[in-house]
C-alpha cells in the first residue's frame, strides 16, 4: 500500500507544481522538492494546510482562491462546505476528481453489502453539500433503484421506504433516530418494511453502539453502517467489518496522519490525536497535509488504518468543565443507553471563571421524570467524574434535525 501511495503522491505533485498557485507559492517558500523517495521524507518535509489559510485565500482572491491545479473551465461541480466553524469554502471538482471520490463512495455501499439488486432512498433535501450528490450518483452508477426524498415530510417518506420497499437508507443518526419517532408517533409499523441496511454519516453516532442499537432495535433484520467524509477531501473512511464501532481509512485514495493537535510526531499509543489526510485521487483542487481537526484513536489491524470509535470529536468542539476535557459524542454515547430520552441538548454557558454545562432532556411519555434525572445524572457523574445540571422538559419542545443535530448550544 505505501509504494503505491507514494506513486500517487508523486503523481500528485506533478499535477500540482508549477500550476497551482496556492501550493507552489508554499512549496517554494519551504524550498519543497517535486517528488519524495519515501513517505518519511514526506512527512518530514512538507507543510500543513490549515482551513485559515484555505479560508484567507478564498476572500482574498475570491470566490475560489489559488488552491487550483487547472484552469477554471476545466471544473464543473461547485460544492462547499457547512460553515459549522466558519465561513463556508466553496469547492470545485473537475469531471476525473469528481469520479476519484464516486469510486470511493461506491467502496463505501460494497462494503455496506449494497448492490445493484437494492433501493436505496435518500431522505434530505440536495443543498450545497457534497455528500448527497455523491452518494446518489454513486449509487446510480453500481445500479441501484435511486429514491430522492428531498422536500417531503417524515411521513412521507416513511411511507415511501414502506411502499417501494426500500432496502438502504442514507442519512444521519440523528434522522434515523427521527424517523423511529415518527413512525412510532403516526402508528408507522417499521417491522413491515424491506430495509436491510442504513448508511449513517455527518455526525458521531454509527461508531456509538448506545445510539447504532437504539437504530437497529426498530427496524429488525436492519444493520447500521457508518462511514465520514469532508467536502473539502471527500468520503474518507468506510466501518471495518471486523471491528466493531470502528472506520477504515480508505487508503488507495488517502494518505492519513493521525498527530498530536498543533504538533508534527504521533499521540503516544492507544491516545488520540488529529486525522491529517492527503488527497491522493482528487487532484484539481487537492488538499496536501491538511489538518482536518477531527479526533481519532488510530490502530493498525493487519495492513489496515483503523480509527476505534470512529470520530470521537473535533479539536474545537471540546469543553473543558471544572478540568475534565467533554466532547459531544461522549454525552451522545451515554444517553442513547436511555430508551427514554426522545432528544435532548447540552447548553453551555461561562458564570465567572467557570464553565457550566446544562443537560436538557425530552422524555418518552409515562416516564417517570424525576427518577430519569438520577439516572442519567449518575451516568455522567460516573463516566465523567462531573456533576451537570439535568432539566426535564416537555414533549416536542426541543428541536429537531434532518441534517447535521446542533445539539450544543453556546450561551
Amino acid at each position: 500500500m505505501q509504494v503505491d501511495q507514494l506513486a500517487k503522491l508523486n503523481k500528485l505533485f506533478e499535477t500540482v507544481r508549477p500550476h497551482n498557485l496556492f501550493y507552489e507559492t508554499k512549496f517554494k517558500s519551504c524550498r519543497i522538492k517535486n517528488s519524495f523517495s519515501s513517505l518519511d521524507n514526506f512527512f518530514k518535509e512538507c507543510p500543513f494546510t490549515t482551513k485559515e489559510e484555505l479560508a484567507k485565500d478564498q476572500n482574498t482572491n475570491g470566490p475560489y482562491g489559488t488552491n487550483l491545479s487547472v484552469p477554471l473551465d476545466h471544473f464543473n461541480r461547485i460544492h462547499q462546505t457547512s460553515g459549522s466553524t466558519g465561513k463556508p469554502l466553496r469547492w470545485l471538482d473537475t469531471r476525473q476528481s469528481w469520479q476519484s471520490m464516486l469510486d470511493s463512495w461506491k467502496t463505501v455501499f460494497h462494503t455496506a453489502g449494497v448492490t445493484q439488486k437494492d433501493r436505496v432512498l435518500f431522505p434530505f433535501s440536495f443543498g450545497p453539500f457534497i455528500g448527497f450528490w455523491l452518494a446518489y450518483e454513486a449509487a446510480g452508477q453500481i445500479g441501484c433503484l435511486s429514491f430522492p426524498g428531498g422536500g417531503l415530510t417524515s411521513v412521507t417518506r416513511l411511507n415511501i421506504l414502506l411502499e417501494n420497499e426500500i432496502t438502504a437508507l442514507c442519512c444521519t443518526p440523528t434522522y434515523a433516530l427521527r424517523l423511529i419517532e415518527v413512525a412510532h408517533k403516526e402508528g408507522i409499523d417499521l417491522s413491515q418494511s424491506q430495509l436491510k441496511t442504513v448508511i449513517v454519516a455527518g455526525e458521531p453516532g454509527g461508531s456509538i453502539a448506545s445510539t447504532r442499537n437504539r437504530i437497529e432495535s426498530a427496524w429488525p433484520n436492519t444493520k447500521v453502517f457508518d462511514h465520514h467524509g469532508m467536502t473539502e477531501v471527500g468520503p474518507v473512511t468506510h466501518q471495518c467489518l471486523e471491528i466493531p464501532d470502528s472506520l477504515q481509512v480508505m487508503e488507495d485514495a488517502y494518505l492519513a496522519e493521525i498527530l498530536l493537535p498543533g504538533e508534527n510526531k504521533p499521540p503516544p499509543k492507544d491516545e488520540e490525536g488529529e486525522l491529517v489526510l492527503t488527497t491522493l485521487t482528487r487532484t484539481a483542487m487537492p488538499l496536501i497535509r491538511y489538518r482536518t481537526g477531527d479526533l481519532v484513536r488510530p490502530q493498525i489491524y493487519g495492513e489496515k488504518l483503523i480509527l476505534k470509535g470512529g470520530i470521537l470529536g473535533r479539536t474545537d468542539d471540546m469543553t473543558i468543565v471544572r478540568g475534565v476535557n467533554v466532547y459531544p459524542s461522549i454525552f451522545e454515547r451515554i444517553l442513547r443507553d436511555f430508551d427514554e430520552v426522545t432528544e435532548y441538548q447540552v447548553i453551555v454557558s461561562n458564570q465567572g471563571n467557570l464553565t457550566e454545562l446544562l443537560l436538557k432532556l425530552e422524555p418518552i411519555p409515562n416516564t417517570n421524570e424525576e427518577s430519569l434525572r438520577e439516572m442519567v445524572g449518575k451516568q455522567i457523574r460516573n463516566q465523567l467524574n462531573l456533576r451537570v445540571n439535568v432539566e426535564i422538559t416537555a414533549p416536542e419542545t426541543l428541536p429537531r434535525f434532518e441534517l447535521k443535530a446542533k445539539r450544543w448550544i453556546q450561551e
